[in-house]
């Protein structure tokens, strides 16, 4: 690149050297700027230096001159500040719908967003195990085409899939495509899950988004505008255990009161507690009906009761027997 069109780009290299090499505990002084500018074919002067940092002042950038050692100007003030970086890096790392190789290039594209040691420093605290992660490789087009649809308000097609005993995904339904109006994407319980109206029953299904594939927008409209007006999404979260579907009812139930905690934080802070007596609480709420509602409720043991309505007890007590069953328990 000619020496001279690299002198109009001189304010843009020290940007640069702002935002990737300077931080409070590391900053630069003029002669470490004039080094820098000349990796680049630059040769300028110590006052064009002064000139350039009071312009990037001027331009909104937040830079500051450290008297004390070690002395020299740095980029005070950055988009995302230590914390929260890591807070989206660690939630990164611990997403399993998205695969390793895309966890990894997210990682890398957000240590850009500060400086090369304070990158460091957060590779060096992030200490996340990531468990399982997805495998499917078109998430982030099926994220982008799903997104497309909601605001073009069109309706979209896709191949859903399941693992088998061979740990592998196949297609459900024969790999039949499923049709979907979709109107809401929610992160649950480390996986993401596409909520819409099935447009061949014409009920609200949820979809977990990794195991979406080969989405199309369609050029039908979508459908459901009525139903998800006013939707309640946080409820909906809430009472479907696992994000397992079921038959929605409403279901009083009763807890001791050392457990006011693990109620508020699977139904929200806005359930209604109302005292029983000095050792218990009741309170309902609206719960899809699942082996996994059972299984969460048999996980606080003695500690929480089914009230009502009397079809859910008898079913939840099923449950339970058959589960003695697998233990050669043939009676309670």
């Amino acid at each position: 690149m000619p020496k001279s069109f690299n002198q109009k780009l001189k304010i843009l290299y020290l940007m640069q050297a702002f935002m990737e090499r300077t931080d409070r505990e590391h900053p630069m002084s003029v002669p470490d700027f004039i080094l820098y500018l000349e990796g680049y074919g630059i040769s300028v002067e110590r006052k064009t230096v002064y000139e350039d940092i009071e312009t990037l002042r001027i331009f909104g950038m937040k830079i500051e001159n450290r008297r004390e050692r070690p002395s020299g100007y740095y980029l005070a003030d950055r988009e995302f500040s230590f914390p929260e970086l890591k807070i989206l890096m660690d939630a990164v790392q611990s997403s399993r719908f998205i695969t390793e190789r895309q966890s990894r290039e997210l990682v890398r594209k957000l240590e850009h967003l500060t400086s090369i040691s304070e990158a460091k420093r957060l590779q060096n605290q992030t200490s996340v195990l990531s468990g399982s992660k997805a495998v499917n490789c078109e998430i982030y087009d099926s994220i982008q085409k799903i997104c497309d649809a909601m605001a073009d308000n069109r309706q979209i097609c896709f191949n859903y899939y399941e693992w088998d005993f061979s740990r592998e995904l196949k297609p459900k339904r024969d790999g039949a495509r499923y049709r979907v109006s979709p109107w809401k994407m929610i992160w649950n319980n480390e996986n993401y899950y596409l909520i819409g109206l099935d447009e061949r029953n014409g009920i609200v299904k949820h979809y977990r988004v990794d195991k979406i594939m080969h989405v199309s927008i369609e050029s039908q409209k979508r459908k459901g505008e009525d139903i998800f007006r006013n939707f309640d999404f946080p409820q909906y979260v809430s009472g479907t255990f696992g994000m397992f579907g079921g038959k929605e009812q409403t279901v009083k139930m009763e807890f001791e009161n050392h457990f006011v905690g693990v109620v508020l934080d699977r139904f929200g802070q806005d359930v209604m507690l109302i005292p029983k007596d000095q050792e218990h609480f009741t309170m309902q709420a609206r719960i899809s009906i699942s082996p996994q509602f059972y299984g969460w409720l048999a996980g606080l043991g003695t500690g929480a009761v089914i009230v009502s309505p009397e079809n859910i007890r008898r079913d939840y007590i099923s449950f339970l027997k058959k589960t003695l069953k697998n233990y050669g328990e043939n009676s309670i």
